[in-house]
């Protein structure tokens, strides 16, 4: 197995170079290992950090779940809020 800080990269060996170029069918793009600006997930975390925890200092875990809960609910009814994390990828 080739390893490449850390992270297993079968798909960038020799034989897998080689099936790639043999298979004019299959299209392959190598990503980075953490896209978090391919990640939609992070928009979310980030208007998280931006509304419902911003400046928190959280006094117990139950304090900082149930501010994670309200928050998530706030976001879920705003489809328009949620549809922007996704765009912004660029994978729609």
């Amino acid at each position: 197995m080739t390893q490449h800080r850390g992270i297993l990269n079968t798909h960038r060996t020799k034989g897998m170079r080689e099936f790639i170029e043999a298979t004019d069918w299959l299209t392959v793009y190598h990503l980075p290992a953490y896209p978090p600006d391919l990640n939609p997930v992070e928009g979310i975390w980030s208007a998280l950090r931006r509304t419902a925890h911003a400046n928190t200092a959280f006094t117990t875990p139950e304090h900082l779940v149930q501010t994670l809960r309200t928050g998530l609910r706030k976001i879920q009814y705003r489809s328009e809020a949620i549809d922007g994390c996704l765009t912004v990828t660029g994978l729609t």
